[in-house]
């Protein structure tokens, strides 16, 4: 027989990443943290901030799993913060009740969070944009959790189906959520100079008029490409 876990498993001591190198993505475009990473690390689409003008954070993640219709594992979250962490609550997609509303937001903030996360829906939404912190959701639902457990903090989880870690960097802006794991920060930050230039060159490009990329040629006259007509 299975036992029972128990109501709370928690990992309060996880590496962290070296603040001097997390604030060099402020201010960094989720999408170009994507192509530094090629072409992946962003949160399922559904999950966007509730107010797109109070949406770009920079932070470390501290994770935890509520599972459906419960979020134990979130309050307990608030013991494990530190100042300018952002929660990852993990509801493995639940729709039914909310992960978080506004009391649970502004202690949250209180603790020094400053953003928050799930792939749950949030609640009391006129609160949650008073609270004043990024809060990126899938939705919104009148219907309150249990808060019964099992949960965990600071145990990787998966979310908008990226893994997440504690001590990995979330980065959010309007167009959604991207993680960077700890163990790529160094690089991702190497070469997000290098991508901010390419993407700056090529913006100049369309707006003086380039019709076509420079690769589209060669691709069309080359033998990979048949013609029917």
């Amino acid at each position: 027989m299975i036992e029972d876990p128990p109501l709370l498993t928690i990992r309060r001591n996880f590496p962290r990443p070296d603040t001097a190198l997390v604030a060099k993505l402020q201010g960094a475009q989720t999408g170009h943290l994507v192509d530094c990473m090629g072409g992946r690390g962003a949160l399922d689409y559904r999950i966007k901030p509730l107010d797109p003008q109070r949406a770009s954070f920079v932070a470390v993640a501290v994770t935890c799993h509520a599972g459906p219709d419960e979020n134990l594992s979130v309050f307990a979250a608030l013991d494990v913060v530190q100042d300018g962490d952002v929660i990852v609550a993990a509801a493995e997609g639940f729709t039914t009740s909310c992960v978080t509303g506004d009391l649970l937001l502004g202690m949250a903030k209180n603790c020094g969070v400053a953003a928050f996360v799930t792939d749950g829906l949030a609640r009391d939404s006129a609160g949650c944009r008073a609270v004043g912190i990024p809060l990126f959701c899938a939705g919104i639902t009148p219907n309150s959790p249990v808060k019964n457990g099992p949960g965990t903090v600071g145990l990787p989880i998966v979310l908008g189906n990226v893994q997440v870690q504690s001590g990995d960097v979330l980065v959010g802006d309007p167009d959604g959520v991207v993680v960077v794991p700890q163990a790529q920060l160094t690089a991702v930050i190497a070469r997000l100079a290098e991508i901010r230039t390419a993407e700056t060159v090529m913006e100049k490009r369309v707006r003086d008029g380039l019709p076509k990329p420079d690769w589209l040629r060669p691709l069309l006259d080359s033998d990979k490409v048949r013609f029917l007509d």
